[in-house]
């Protein structure tokens, strides 16, 4: 991962390697967790539990160039990989002025290739998260109660995916890297 910013997030994100990333959207989390990067991210930040299926339903606090490149992440990388951007659920709240998204977006389509191997997108997200406004640090104890409580009342083992055929199409036709 790009930078001391990048580790001392995984530093602060340590103590919820019990929730798991998951490909797709999901009507919502299990016991495990069990949500894309973009749901977890919304709990982290204090909002109530919202499946996404595209990132213009998020919160506007959220930066839209941003979070459609870790939904992206998200949904192409494999289950390994997919758990390397849980430093990022944190950093996601960073939404800034309309010329800074436009850097944002201009930055991440400047330096996305098609064929990239994943930790170098992971670079290409946190370059893009170096642009503009930061996200407010959040207490390491206020995410973790965030993340425990939806965890907490989930009544599935395992969470639920959002249109079962959809996510299974989206896997096939997903491109491996």
């Amino acid at each position: 991962m790009g930078g001391a910013t990048g580790m001392a997030a995984m530093d602060t994100f340590d103590h919820i390697l019990s929730w798991k990333l998951k490909r797709g959207s999901h009507a919502f989390p299990g016991k495990d967790g069990g949500t894309c990067i973009n749901e977890a991210a919304i709990v982290a930040a204090g909002f109530p539990y919202q499946p996404v299926r595209a990132v213009e339903t998020m919160p506007a606090c959220f930066s839209r160039p941003i979070c459609s490149l870790a939904l992206l992440l998200n949904d192409e990388a494999d289950d390994a990989e997919r758990q390397l951007l849980l430093p990022f659920v944190i950093r996601l709240a960073c939404a800034d002025t309309r010329q800074v998204e436009w850097e944002r977006e201009v930055y991440i389509t400047q330096h996305l290739r098609y064929r990239m191997r994943f930790q170098d997108r992971l670079e290409v997200l946190e370059g893009a998260l170096a642009i503009g406004r930061q996200a407010d640090v959040l207490a390491t104890d206020e995410v973790r109660s965030r993340l425990d409580a939806v965890q907490q009342s989930a009544k599935a083992p395992t969470s639920v995916a959002d249109h079962f055929k959809f996510s299974k199409i989206k896997e096939w036709l997903a491109p491996s890297l």
